[in-house]
């Protein structure tokens, strides 16, 4: 089957819905005051138009978040150490969940309303499938680790959006200080 180019218009239009959300969800206090008429309206395009490209607000969001985290899988899958995969398993699990930290720092109200998105589990979104799935394998590179699938599901939810929201949001606590607990926390179960 041949796949055809997409059409420049086309690929603007993408293009600003992507930045026009993106900039809504970074201004909003919440990320359910978004509405697919604020983004349509502040990309300039019709509401068709997102419903076409996107399917409804949720495949927006997963839309976005995923442009915005490519480059983060990418240095996971193929970077160099210690995030990417010739990094000692230690350290390279270490770099993995103070990545995903700050860019849910970095995104917050856009990660909340990922994670806020569809009506099915977040542990079974595809991206938090990958990120259990590599970090598990990651994990199971360590000795002494106890269950890896476990563990590596208590990690990741160190890094939820929602508990970022109430550390940083409700209770003030700095991104470094944040970070530097997670770290803290993350070495105390690896030991060593």
């Amino acid at each position: 089957m041949i796949q055809r180019k997409e059409r420049a218009d086309a690929l603007r239009n993408r293009e600003a819905v992507l930045a026009a959300a993106d900039d809504l969800f970074a201004r909003s206090q919440s990320p359910g005051s978004v509405s697919m008429d604020d983004v349509a309206a502040a990309a300039g395009v019709g509401k068709g138009t997102l419903f076409r490209r996107f399917g409804d607000r949720t495949g927006l969001i997963r839309a976005l978040a995923e442009a915005r985290i490519q480059p983060l899988r990418d240095a996971v899958e193929a970077g160099p150490a210690p995030l990417g995969p010739t990094g000692p398993p230690r350290e390279r699990v270490l770099a993995m969940l103070d990545a995903v930290l700050r860019f849910k720092l970095d995104n917050r109200h856009l990660s909340l309303a990922l994670e806020e998105a569809g009506s099915g589990s977040p542990y079974q979104a595809g991206h938090y499938t990958w990120w259990h799935r590599t970090l598990r394998d990651t994990l199971r590179r360590i000795p002494g680790v106890p269950d890896d699938d476990f563990t590596a599901h208590a990690l990741l939810a160190a890094t939820r959006a929602d508990l970022v929201e109430h550390l940083v949001g409700q209770d003030g606590m700095t991104a470094e200080h944040m970070r530097a607990h997670l770290a803290n926390y993350t070495a105390k179960i690896l030991g060593g």
